[in-house]
């Protein structure tokens, strides 16, 4: 079973998918792959950053700063950090872990052909994924992750992120004791 979630910026994705992993970690499952938080400065949002989660690996996937790669809106993409650490981290996740995390796959990290063909690869695994999709994203890798027949989508909205992670884990617990939802 794959669970991706989606939602407006802003609403909590990102905190949903780091209490689930918590949540899961209590229960002896290791979570691999990766999450992209916002890089800050005075406030201001100024990028993000990619972390590994079994490694610790950081980088940087799009800044105000950078001078090169592709835009996607005031930011541009660290290609070569997304390549190096985001699918080194999700090759990683599908070796060694019990879960696999892909935050996110949205505008930027989709600008990496390399990183869709590792996102495919987690999605079409025997493992749970656990993702983020874009909210507006049009992109074929998306598309093919919602038709997906064994892949769950959830809206993230500020009613039910706070009872989110508990469902998940649920699920992915449940999925991994064979039972059926």
């Amino acid at each position: 079973m794959n669970i991706f979630i989606t939602g407006a910026p802003g609403v909590g994705k990102t905190t949903v998918i780091r209490r689930t992993i918590e949540k899961l970690a209590q229960r002896g499952l290791r979570a691999g792959g990766l999450y992209c938080p916002e890089l800050r400065s005075r406030g201001d949002r100024v990028g993000f950053e990619i972390v590994d989660l079994i490694t610790g690996e950081r980088g940087v996937l799009a800044h105000v700063d950078l001078s090169d790669g592709p835009r996607v809106g005031r930011y541009r993409v660290n290609l070569e950090g997304l390549s190096r650490i985001a699918c080194k981290a999700i090759e990683n996740a599908i070796r060694n872990a019990d879960l696999i995390v892909v935050d996110e796959v949205g505008p930027m990290e989709l600008k990496s052909e390399v990183f869709q063909r590792f996102v495919l690869k987690a999605v079409e695994g025997p493992k749970p994924v656990l993702g983020i999709i874009h909210w507006s994203a049009e992109h074929r890798v998306v598309e093919a992750i919602r038709q997906r027949k064994d892949t769950l989508i959830i809206e993230v909205t500020s009613k039910n992120r706070d009872s989110l992670p508990e469902e998940i884990v649920k699920k992915i617990l449940d999925r991994a004791a064979g039972v059926q939802h």
